[in-house]
């Protein structure tokens, strides 16, 4: 399988990121970016200023507004928010062959139907083989080669192979998993659990509590993927806990930034007022708590983060009704 040229479609601070890495490890990119004047800017500027300052992108990375100017690729980088992916894919049908690979690279859960990301393009571009690339990734140090490693999952071991192949560098270290399940579901269910860290990081409640907050989200984590098929130790590796301590510890994080400022009194909308980049765990709470509600599951943590960001709960509500829950062996 030969994946020489690769398109990235999302112009955003990762999928520019992404962009630069694929050149890195010696092959052909070029974005497509939603807003035309983003694609001028960078082919323009050589800089994509609007998500991705002070990083020179290299002449040879085209950018372009113009989908079908992906038509010709070996393979794609699909790195479009997670709500936007299947409007995105849903106009890729015209223009993909079915025998080309995409890799998801977006990490969420559609809030309008429930599905996952590889669910929903299962139904949008039915037979084309996905994968998807997860993992503790802030774009500016991947973009800056600083050393970062992250995950591949792909049902076809053969695919997950050659895509980590194609796109691994000594300082973008790519391993590759089966199981795609857990990867898919540990990225989703980490940007809820940053929003309540950042709550806890703006109410100044201490590192105890966010160290108990990560620990106790990672149980939350395991009890809603493994019954859906994710492997445990998929959960323990770089797409689970580890892109769960990176959201949770880092202030790129643009989850975590988003809960220090519900800690520290700011509204929903005024902190989103003004804002390009995108908070996946504000769609990702509401599902997530209702299919864990329907399933059984136990899931305090994103019930509260739910309540706070969509139900109107105050945050010192929120975080009194999880401080009183009774006590119980851990697990």
């Amino acid at each position: 399988m030969t994946l020489q040229r690769w398109g990235v479609l999302g112009a955003g601070a990762w999928g520019t990121a992404l962009a630069v890495a694929a050149l890195r490890a010696g092959r052909e990119a070029r974005l497509w970016a939603h807003r035309p004047e983003i694609a001028a800017l960078i082919a323009a500027l050589h800089e994509n200023p609007d998500y991705l300052p002070g990083i020179t992108l290299d002449s040879r990375i085209g950018a372009s507004a113009d989908l079908a100017s992906m038509r010709d690729c070996d393979a794609l980088l699909l790195a479009v928010p997670a709500q936007h992916l299947r409007e995105v894919s849903e106009r890729l049908v015209p223009i993909w062959p079915q025998g080309r690979p995409v890799v998801i690279c977006a990490k969420g859960i559609e809030q309008s139907s429930g599905l996952t990301m590889t669910a929903l393009l299962a139904r949008t571009l039915p037979g084309v083989p996905v994968a998807v690339l997860s993992g503790p990734t802030f774009a500016g140090e991947v973009a800056a080669d600083l050393p970062t490693a992250a995950t591949v999952a792909a049902t076809d071991a053969a695919l997950g192979q050659a895509i980590v192949e194609a796109l691994a560098a000594p300082r973008f270290r790519l391993y590759w998993s089966g199981d795609v399940t857990g990867v898919e579901l540990g990225g989703a269910i980490k940007n809820v659990l940053a929003i309540a860290c950042g709550i806890v990081i703006g109410r100044r409640l201490g590192d105890n509590a966010r160290a108990a907050l990560i620990a106790r989200g990672l149980a939350e984590m395991m009890r809603f993927a493994v019954p859906r098929g994710a492997k445990p130790e998929t959960l323990m590796g770089l797409s689970g806990l580890g892109d769960l301590v990176l959201t949770c510890s880092g202030r790129q994080s643009r989850n975590l930034s988003l809960g220090i400022a519900l800690g520290e009194g700011k509204s929903l909308a005024d902190y989103q007022a003004g804002r390009r980049s995108v908070a996946e765990g504000i769609w990702t709470a509401s599902v997530l708590r209702a299919q864990a509600e329907a399933a059984g599951i136990d899931m305090p943590i994103a019930t509260a983060v739910d309540d706070i960001l969509n139900r109107g709960a105050a945050i010192e509500t929120a975080i009194g009704a999880l401080l009183s829950r009774p006590f119980r062996a851990e697990g």
